[in-house]
């Protein structure tokens, strides 16, 4: 077919950048239509602290007729080669109509955009950087994704592939059934003893002292993660424009910090599924502020879903059964509002650790991302 790749350098290209994805996965029931304010503030180089240390080149693919057939980003992440001096470049908002040759030209624009930059890797797909939605799916192609985790159609991996992509890393998302554990008990009864020897106690996050607490959170979140497989770590202004944006969805039952002998070991940070309301409001963001406002405290079970999306524990306090102890909590919290199901995600295929955690739970491995990678 005829196409051609465009450089985005005007509104009217942008605006459609953003558009693509909700006509190409117009029909399919699982795809979740994030109102597309929250895209165009995220692609915001004035807006969005990441293009401080970080840039960005948009590209789209057209057809004969100028109809948008795909589109990609390049993306230069100065903090993640600071920390991982790997020189490591990367792609990400792929979306393309199943066709190979327009894949490739998509793939090649991104490669050499990089390529110019001096990096020797592409990696991807990172929506902009491992602190956002990342990876292609690869397993659970039946289900919607829970909120700020992504779904592809499953012909994205065979385009990858057939480029020459490898594989760089999977990552896993564990569903809880709080239902179904049949030895909760016991479970219970070793958490409890645990608290006891640590002198553990676990509070909620303090909305009146935002300020306070999220330096809190900030300490663990750069801490907990900072030696874990493409981790790079948030700058202040990085966190704080991701609680300005959060703190309106936060349920202060679902945000915790643990604390050993009184000292800060941990935090975790869990959300009912705001993609549920995303999908019944189609996109429309004054529908969606109408359920945040007037039934936000019975999301969680009327979706029947929440999700943990950090948790994490201070380097001294690991091994020790915390995350158990955390994950306990959440189980409780469950049962108590009458909300069945919690998704812990994204976790590394390699992360022996959380993983045990997660089958001592009676997790359920339900789906499954990849992230590829190609040399230059």
């Amino acid at each position: 077919m005829k196409f051609q790749i465009l450089n985005v350098n005007n509104k009217k290209d942008f605006n459609r950048f953003i558009d693509f994805p909700y006509q190409l996965y117009k029909d399919n029931p699982y795809w979740v239509p994030v109102p597309k304010i929250s895209v165009k503030e995220l692609l915001d180089k004035e807006k969005n602290p990441f293009y401080k240390h970080a840039d960005a080149e948009l590209f789209l693919a057209v057809d004969e007729n100028n109809n948008v057939i795909g589109r990609i980003a390049a993306i230069r992440n100065d903090l993640h080669n600071l920390h991982h001096k790997d020189k490591t470049g990367f792609f990400g908002f792929f979306e393309c109509i199943d066709n190979q040759e327009v894949a490739n030209a998509l793939f090649d624009v991104a490669k050499d955009w990089l390529k110019k930059k001096g990096f020797r890797v592409m990696r991807g797909p990172v929506n902009p950087s491992t602190n956002d939605e990342i990876g292609f799916l690869l397993e659970g192609f039946d289900d919607s994704p829970r909120i700020m985790m992504t779904y592809t159609f499953p012909y994205y991996l065979t385009l990858a592939e057939n480029y020459g992509m490898k594989k760089a890393k999977d990552l896993y998302a564990y569903q809880l059934d709080s239902l179904n554990q049949t030895d909760f008990d016991r479970i219970t009864k070793l958490v409890e003893s645990i608290k006891k020897r640590y002198n553990i106690t676990i509070r909620n996050i303090n909305l009146k002292n935002f300020a306070e607490e999220l330096e809190n959170f900030k300490y663990v979140y750069n801490k907990a993660w900072e030696k874990n497989w493409g981790f790079v770590p948030l700058t202040d202004e990085e966190i704080d424009y991701m609680a300005k944006n959060l703190k309106p969805l936060i349920d202060p039952e679902w945000v915790i910090f643990i604390e050993a002998d009184g000292k800060l070991a941990g935090a975790a940070l869990t959300l009912p599924d705001y993609n549920y309301w995303f999908k019944k409001a189609n996109g429309n963001i004054l529908k969606f502020i109408y359920y945040l406002i007037f039934k936000k405290k019975v999301l969680a079970k009327e979706s029947n879903w929440t999700r943990v999306v950090t948790l994490g524990l201070l380097p001294e306090y690991r091994g020790k059964g915390f995350d158990s102890v955390m994950y306990t909590y959440y189980i409780h919290k469950a049962l108590e509002v009458g909300n069945r199901y919690g998704e812990a995600s994204w976790l590394l295929e390699d992360n022996e650790m959380i993983n045990r955690g997660m089958q001592l739970l009676n997790g359920k491995l339900y789906k499954k991302y990849r992230l590829y990678e190609i040399e230059i």
